[in-house]
């Protein structure tokens, strides 16, 4: 699937800024990058990777009191719809290195605090089909209420309140899975069927040696996303922090296919 990716941002600060963007779609597997195109105006660039070598991480430094963005991309999903339920889990021994970490609670995903329930309402499912009931299970659980919460909103809450918007079921996901010692990390992706269209959070869990997205909204499958970074959960891969206090202005992102 062909995807064309179009963000605007206007943010006014007090005075210069840095700013932490995290906006870009990954040159990484599964996907390809047609074209692309970053405007930042008079500001600074500076590239760093991304968390698990996936996608980079730009430092803008804003000489003035506003930044302007602009960011257009045409992508080539190429990853297949892969079917989890036959997939197996990992034993701890065959994990890599960089796997491991995603077996940890993490800020926003309190996994320790989720395996009675795991082991309760899962019990009798292993691997790839364990991930597919826990999925069914967010989507039939939570209602997609946006608004219902904020940036410090844990899984904790997002479980006791059974609502949430996609950063909330990314991180059920994750604690989930987690908790079941399956490695799973937080997603941040561009998807043409987004409603209302933004940035998209989705997980991706590790079976049979490789990483597969899930995303229990069910708005978007795998083919028809654009990764744009990997991390613990939603505090690795926020699309901007900014050193000063930023307003926003304006903001708009526009997926769509070709």
């Amino acid at each position: 699937m062909r995807i064309t990716v179009d963000v605007t941002m206007t943010y006014r600060f007090t005075a210069p800024n840095t700013v932490f963007l995290v906006i870009e779609a990954a040159h990484t597997e599964g996907q390809q990058i047609v074209s692309e195109s970053l405007n930042l105006g008079d500001a600074t660039v500076t590239r760093i990777s991304g968390d698990s070598g996936v996608g980079e991480r730009i430092w803008a430094q804003v000489p003035g009191q506003e930044m302007v963005l602009n960011y257009a991309a045409t992508v080539d999903i190429t990853r297949p719809n892969t079917t989890l339920s036959g997939l197996a889990a990992d034993e701890f021994h065959q994990l890599p290195a960089e796997v491991v970490p995603y077996l940890r609670p993490s800020r926003y995903c309190q996994s320790d605090k989720f395996v009675a329930f795991v082991e309760k309402r899962f019990e009798d499912l292993e691997g790839g089909a364990k991930i597919d009931a826990m999925r069914n299970w967010i989507e039939e659980e939570l209602s997609y209420v946006p608004g219902s919460s904020v940036a410090d909103t844990t899984v904790l809450e997002t479980f006791a309140g059974r609502q949430g918007v996609c950063r909330d079921y990314a991180h059920l996901m994750c604690t989930l899975a987690r908790a079941a010692s399956i490695p799973a990390r937080a997603v941040a992706a561009y998807g043409p069927d987004v409603t209302p269209p933004d940035f998209h959070a989705v997980a991706q869990v590790w079976l049979a040696g490789e990483w597969h997205l899930v995303d229990a909204t069910g708005m978007c499958a795998p083919d028809g996303l654009a990764v744009i970074a990997v991390g613990r959960d939603a505090y690795d891969i926020a699309f901007m922090e900014a050193h000063a206090p930023a307003e926003l202005i304006t903001q708009q992102v526009s997926v769509s296919r070709v």
